[in-house]
Formats: structure tokens, C-alpha cells, sequence
């Protein structure tokens, strides 16, 4: 007995010694490892990559930008479905361990033992997935490994269960380009956290492991055992029933991708300028990882409308100038569609589709439509056709050939088996279309609200799949006489009035030694006498524009560029009068938008409001002060002010005469055709030499379009396309609709504005009963003259001379035909 005590004392004093050996020398790694830790305290503050999200002003998504898709959801925001099948799946143990699972260890040892060769199987809870995701490398080491579990051991002394959750499921990558469980849930099924079935909060559950063997396309099988799974480990742990978990895996993996970027088809323009201007605003990392909410100025219905006026125009002059041949050419026999699906095709063009034509006849054209992908990314199985008649393809003279401009008679003039065309719906679900070509011109069109500068809509050409470069902000470009306005609203501002007489004559300007004289002329060759101020806008007269400017001196009319933000510094030549000097749509439209707003200063702004990820607004474009708005409540203190700190550009009178004489330019000048509007407009045309530039500027009184067509390397469009022929249709499409539920308003009329009965012709009173008697403003003090004063006239019938002194480098190329 005394034999088997001792023995027994000494297995105790040795067990005592190895495990006092074992204690140091854990404590000695302990030591050793921790010296060396990073330090997880930061993760109190984490700020996990965040996507940035545009809103339109109604609040609708129109795009999202980010590095790694991500939407930070606090733990209370997740349904105890999502989170319990995580834990199901990946630590059901999760808050009971104190952030190693012993046992999970034991029995993960024992089977990596049993199953020699193959990859071995962890044992990591989520704490320790979040140790090695936030702190440490994906490196297979036993370093790692231990470091991983101190991390994990001092993590959980330092943070709830809850937190450390939080942290995980809103890091963990989930394939697809998800970041996090509120990106997935919108990735795969387009829903949010609190929409997802327990199917579907199963399969997000299957995928931390790992998210390419578990693609719901690529292996839908894999996916499918693995979802199956999860929720039986959630029935287990005793999450849901048995009957709701036998449910939920009869339940098909019903995966619908969420597009990523553009949200919004019509906006593709208006929102790459919001990102450009977000990104110069604060920097590439807080655009792609800041979390950033951008509430937007954007107008949805009015984008819409926007993008197909400005399509319709560059699709009508495009159609006048003929057929220039298919997209490309393919061979039709055997399986066309598998070489048709190959071909790149404008995805924002809508309902145009790409079609390659099967057999051509007299009377018609089969065709096969592009066929789709299914989500895998394969081309569908399903062909389907269609036809062309005659009428789809009568505009299709061809434009270059043998061809050339003969009238179209039959189908088969126009089109062969084995090109690659566009084509768009006779009707709609019809089986009928018409070819269509894509536009070789380009153009753009600004949609403004004029007492604010918000940009409503914005497009900057025909297809931005086809060319991002944006027309409407970054095309610079002759306003031709679309910046008469500007020397107009100067002379009105310094004493003259709409009933000055200018003459309208033959003026020669002495450009200098070895230059030559430039001799200005009016669109129609010719000339008309004295005539009004209001005569020279509204007929768009070149050569009374030049002498207003030559009578007033071209550095008035640089200021007042300037003032308006036309053209930042405008060289003091009188050609530059002429619209000479290059701007873009955007600029012109915020300076008309002064002229409608009564004068006041705006800046144009695609951006209402940005949030940061917490909320705080961190920049507003409204920096109006609202004395009084932040009272409590009612104590019969008066009502809250508005106090507006903008700069007064021109006299509110001065910008309502320019404003009544550009209406008279849709009334009676060169943009009659905009009075199929149906309401109060004004504006002005505008084109440039050789037809190079077609522009129309217009407004009512509470929206301002500017509108833009060109070719991007800048050639003639021909002979008499104007702005009143090619522009102002665009105007005039996109106003009828934007207008069409809307009262006539007339323009307002400043106080102390005096409308008196003038002549039109002679800028005198008007006698009784003049038929071509119409009212003209005058301000206070003025009023309309009793006899001529003739702004240019010179002695003599000879052409007047004006000195290289007087104004000199006068440059050829000028804009400002009409």
C-alpha cells in the first residue's frame, strides 16, 4: 500500500512539474506572440470600405460606386434569420466560447488525423475569423495560427458578442463582388436583409467558405447541397422547425443579379458628371470607400425626356444625310446567332436592337434578332426573327456609292444576308422593324431650374456605351448668335432701349498690316438699314451686332462674359461679338438661366445635398440664410426669411426687356417653329460659319434648356442647317413634353417696368389702330424716342472704316451666321 501511494505521489509531482512546464512555456509563446500583436483596439473605430450611392431628387437609386460593394448595417438592423444562420453554419457555438472552441479544435485534430492527405478542416470561430480578416494575413502558418487565438482571447475580453458579429458580417466577402451581408442580399436576390427567406439567408450562410466553389451558376449543384446544409444545421440548433426547413429545401436557389453602376438607363451622362465632380470635390478613396449619400438634382422623368429629344434630333439629321452601310458583316449559315452575340452592342439604346439580316428580298428583309445570355453568362438557345418591310428602310438612301441618293424602291437596294444592323420596333410587341443607323453627329442638352441653378437633366450625346466624352459640360464649342443676348443685355444696361436704332449697313474693319478687312455679313447677304434693337435680335442682324459692340467698346462685353460665366476671358476683338469665342452647353445655359431668374447670379450644380456614412451633411449647394427656421415652436414670432446673398448680374428690368425681345425671337424671328410649345418661351438661335455649330437657348419662365448639335471633329452639317432648323426642334420636343401638364405662365413683369405701344419697325409710339403694334418695355425715365438716333451711322455712302487702333487682330472664321 505504502508502494502505491508513493506512486501515486510521484505521477501527481510529475504532473504538477509538466504542467508547471507546459503553463511556462504557454506563457513564454503567450509573451513572446503578444509583444508582437497589432493592436486590436482599433476596432472600435472601424470604418469598414463603404459604397457610394446616387439618388436622384425623388430619392430613386441611379447608381452606386465602389472598390468593394458594401453597405454597413448595425447588428439591430439584421434579422435574427440572417444572423442565426451564420452561426448555424459557421460557430454554432458562438456565444458560449470565450473565443476558441476547444472541443471544435479536439474533434477538428482528430479528423485532419483520420484523413491524412486530404486539406485539412478548421476549427476558427467568427472571432477568430475576425482576428485573421481585420488584424492578420490569410498565411498558412502555426504563427499565425497562435497569434490568431491570443487576438481572438483579448477581443472577446474587449468587445460583445454583438459587436464582434457586426464586424463580421458586414466584412466577410461573399462573392459576386459583395462585401458584407446588406451588399449581398441586394447582389444575388435584390432584396434587403429583412426581405430574405430562410432559403435564402441559408445560401448566403453557404457562402464565407468559399464563394466561387458555391457560384449559383457555375455549380448550381455544389450550391445547392451546400444551402441544404446550412439549413439543416439551423433546424439543429434548433433556429426553425422541421417542417420549415423541409420547405425552405424544396426551394430553387432563385438568384437575381442586381446590376452594378447605372441604375437609372437615361442617366448614364448626368451621373459620370456627379462622380467626376464628387471625386474633385474629395478624392478618389472617400468617392469609392466613403460610404458617401449624394442626393442629386437629377429629374428622372425629365432625363427621360432629355435623352430621347436629343436622340430624336441627331436621329432625324442623321437619316437626311443617307445610309452609310451595316455595322459589320457575318456569315448566316448554320447557327447565326452564336456569331451575332458576339458582336458588341449598345446596351443604352433602347428599344433599338442588333440584328444580322438572314435573306433580303424586293418587298422585305428577315432578319435574327441578337439572342440574350442567360445569368451564367451563355448564350440562350432561343433565335429569334423578325422582318423589315419596304416602309423601314425607305429613308436608307445610301449617303457614298454608286448609289448614292437614289430614291429607296426595294429592300434588297438597301440590305444583304450577313449584315449586321440596328434595328427598332414598328410597334411595340410587334414582329415588324425599322433599320436604324447610330448618329455620326453628337450634340447635348442641359435642362436647368433657373432661380437655382439645379440641373434637372443633362445628356451629352447619343449613347455613352459608344463615347463617354460628355457634350453638354466638356465640348467647347462657338455659340455663334446664341451670345448676342450678352451684348444686347449690355447695351440695356447702359441707356439704350429695346427701340435704339442701329444701322444695319455695310461696315469694313481694318484687321492690320498683311491680315486684310474683314467685311461681317448677315446670314442673308444682305443688308436692311436702320432698325431696332429688338429687329437686330430677333432676326439675328450680324452686322448691327458688330456695330452695337464697336459703339459700346468689346471690353463692356468681355466684362459681361465674365459676369455671366460665358467665357471666362474673352479676348476684345468685335468677331468675338459674333459668338466667335468657344463655351460649352452647360455655361450657356446658366447664363440664360439669369435672364430668367431676373438677373441674380446661380451657379450650376448637379448636387443637392452629400451625406458622410454617419449621416451629417457635409456639403449643401442651398446656402441661402433662413432667419427664424430653427424655432421650436409657434410663439407668434413672425414667419421665417430667406435671406438670398447672390450677386444681382444685370438690373431686374434689363433682364426682363432682353427676356420680351427673345420671346419675340419665337414670335416673330429665327425660332418660330418653337412656338409649337405652346407657351411662353424665349431664346435664341445660334450657328456658326460653314454650319459647324447649330444651337438653341431658351426658357420659360421656370426652366432653362440648352441645347447643342455638332460633329465632334467640327465639319459643315450642310448648307442651311441653322439652329432654328436643326436645335430648336430638340427644344421644341422636349418642352411640349416637359410642359404638357403644365398652365401657360406668362414671364413676370419687374416693378417699375412700363409696357408702352411701339412700332416695331421704327421703335416709335405707335399711332391708333397699327396693325403691326406690339408692347415694348421701358424702365423708368426712359421712353420710346421722337425721332431717330442712329447708333453707326456714318457721312457718306461709302462702307464706314473702323482703325487697327480702334480694334485690332479682328480674326477670321467668325461664328454668329443665325
Amino acid at each position: 500500500m505504502r508502494l502505491l501511494v508513493r506512486f501515486l505521489g510521484f505521477l501527481f509531482a510529475a504532473g504538477t512539474i509538466v504542467a508547471l512546464c507546459g503553463a511556462a512555456v504557454a506563457g513564454y509563446f503567450a509573451w513572446s506572440y503578444g509583444r508582437e500583436l497589432p493592436d486590436y483596439e482599433h476596432l472600435a473605430n472601424y470604418e469598414p470600405p463603404i459604397m457610394t450611392r446616387l439618388h436622384a431628387s425623388d430619392g430613386r437609386l441611379i447608381a452606386e460606386y465602389a472598390k468593394e460593394r458594401r453597405l454597413f448595417l448595425p447588428i439591430q438592423a439584421m434579422p435574427k434569420r440572417l444572423t442565426t444562420a451564420f452561426i448555424s453554419a459557421e460557430d454554432k457555438t458562438f456565444y458560449s466560447h470565450g473565443g476558441l472552441d476547444f472541443f471544435g479544435i479536439a474533434r477538428a485534430m482528430l479528423t485532419n488525423i483520420q484523413n491524412q492527405g486530404r486539406r485539412p478542416q478548421g476549427a476558427s470561430t467568427i472571432t477568430q475569423q475576425v482576428a485573421k480578416n481585420f488584424l492578420l494575413t490569410n498565411e498558412t502558418s502555426m504563427e499565425r495560427k497562435i497569434k490568431e487565438a491570443l487576438l481572438s482571447l483579448r477581443i472577446e475580453q474587449t468587445y460583445s458578442k454583438d459587436r464582434i458579429l457586426e464586424l463580421y458580417l458586414n466584412e466577410i466577402y461573399l462573392g459576386m463582388g459583395a462585401y458584407g451581408v446588406g451588399a449581398a442580399s441586394l447582389v444575388y436576390f435584390d432584396k434587403s436583409v429583412n426581405e430574405l427567406t430562410l432559403a435564402e439567408a441559408a445560401y448566403l450562410a453557404a457562402l464565407p467558405k468559399a464563394p466561387n466553389n458555391y457560384h449559383p451558376f457555375r455549380y448550381p449543384e455544389r450550391a445547392m447541397e451546400r444551402r441544404n446544409w446550412v439549413i439543416d444545421r439551423i433546424v439543429e440548433n434548433g433556429y426553425a422547425t422541421a417542417e420549415e426547413g423541409a420547405a425552405a429545401k424544396k426551394e430553387p436557389i432563385d438568384v437575381n443579379p442586381r446590376p452594378t453602376g447605372t441604375q437609372l438607363v437615361a442617366s448614364e451622362y448626368f451621373n459620370e458628371e456627379v462622380r467626376r465632380v464628387v471625386y474633385e470635390k474629395y478624392g478618389e478613396k472617400r468617392l469609392y470607400e466613403g460610404g458617401l449619400s449624394v442626393r442629386t438634382t437629377l429629374d428622372p422623368k425629365m432625363q427621360v425626356l432629355a435623352r430621347k429629344a436629343l436622340g430624336d434630333g441627331l436621329v432625324a439629321f442623321d437619316q437626311q444625310r443617307g445610309w452609310r452601310g451595316p455595322e459589320r458583316e457575318i456569315e448566316v449559315a448554320g447557327d447565326w446567332g452564336l456569331a451575332l452575340a458576339d458582336i458588341p452592342a449598345y446596351g443604352d439604346i433602347q428599344p433599338w436592337r442588333l440584328a444580322v439580316v438572314l435573306s433580303a428580298t424586293a418587298a422585305q428583309a428577315t432578319i435574327g434578332l441578337q439572342p440574350g445570355r442567360d445569368k451564367a453568362g451563355a448564350v440562350l438557345r432561343e433565335r429569334s426573327t423578325g422582318v423589315i418591310p419596304l416602309e423601314g428602310v425607305r429613308w436608307a438612301r445610301w449617303a457614298a456609292g454608286p448609289e448614292r441618293g437614289r430614291a429607296v424602291k426595294t429592300v434588297s437596294q438597301v440590305l444583304k444576308a450577313g449584315d449586321v444592323v440596328y434595328v427598332e420596333p414598328l410597334k411595340s410587341g410587334g414582329s415588324e422593324y425599322r433599320l436604324r443607323q447610330v448618329p455620326d453627329i453628337s450634340g447635348g442638352l442641359v435642362v436647368m431650374e433657373p432661380y437655382t441653378g439645379r440641373v434637372l437633366a443633362l445628356a451629352g450625346g447619343f449613347s455613352y456605351d459608344e463615347s463617354q466624352f460628355n457634350r453638354a459640360t466638356q465640348a467647347l464649342r462657338q455659340p455663334g448668335s446664341s451670345f448676342k443676348p450678352f451684348i444686347y443685355a449690355a447695351a440695356l444696361d447702359n441707356g439704350y432701349t429695346p427701340s435704339s436704332v442701329v444701322l444695319d449697313a455695310a461696315i469694313e474693319i481694318n484687321q492690320g498690316a498683311g491680315v486684310g478687312v474683314w467685311r461681317p455679313e448677315n446670314y442673308a447677304k444682305k443688308f436692311y438699314g436702320p432698325q431696332t434693337l429688338r429687329f437686330g435680335i430677333e432676326k439675328s442682324r450680324n452686322v448691327m451686332t458688330v456695330r452695337l459692340a464697336q459703339d459700346m467698346g468689346m471690353p463692356l462685353i468681355s466684362e459681361y462674359a465674365r459676369r455671366f460665366g460665358v467665357i471666362d476671358d474673352l479676348p476684345p476683338y468685335l468677331s468675338m461679338s459674333l459668338g466667335a469665342g468657344e463655351t460649352t452647353v452647360l455655361r450657356m445655359t446658366a447664363a440664360y438661366s439669369m435672364f430668367a431668374n431676373g438677373g441674380k447670379k446661380i451657379t450650376p450644380t448637379v448636387i443637392d445635398r452629400i451625406q458622410d456614412r454617419t449621416g451629417k451633411t457635409i456639403y449643401r449647394h442651398d446656402d441661402r440664410e433662413c432667419i427664424g427656421c430653427n424655432g421650436g415652436e409657434w410663439r407668434h414670432q413672425d414667419e421665417p426669411k430667406l435671406v438670398d446673398h447672390r450677386e444681382q448680374v444685370i438690373d431686374p428690368m434689363t433682364a426682363y426687356q432682353i427676356t420680351s425681345m427673345m420671346e419675340g425671337v419665337v414670335l416673330r424671328g429665327t425660332a418660330t417653329s418653337v412656338k409649337a410649345v405652346g407657351k411662353p418661351i424665349a431664346g435664341k438661335t445660334g450657328t456658326t460659319n460653314d454650319y459647324k455649330d447649330a444651337w438653341f437657348v431658351g426658357f420659360s419662365p421656370d426652366l432653362t434648356v440648352g441645347v447643342y448639335l455638332g460633329y465632334d471633329k467640327p465639319r459643315s452639317m450642310g448648307d442651311g442647317e441653322t439652329g432654328g432648323t436643326v436645335a430648336a426642334p430638340v427644344f421644341t420636343e422636349f418642352m411640349k413634353a416637359a410642359l404638357a401638364d403644365k398652365p401657360p405662365v406668362p414671364f413676370r413683369v419687374p416693378p417699375g417696368i412700363k409696357l408702352i405701344r411701339i412700332n416695331p419697325s421704327t421703335g416709335m409710339r405707335a399711332s391708333a389702330g397699327d396693325p403691326k403694334m406690339i408692347l415694348e418695355a421701358f424702365k423708368p425715365g426712359t421712353a420710346p424716342p421722337d425721332s431717330y438716333s442712329i447708333i453707326g451711322q456714318a457721312g457718306g455712302s461709302r462702307p464706314e472704316m473702323v482703325t487697327p487702333e480702334a480694334d485690332r487682330a479682328i480674326r477670321s472664321g467668325t461664328g454668329g451666321l443665325y
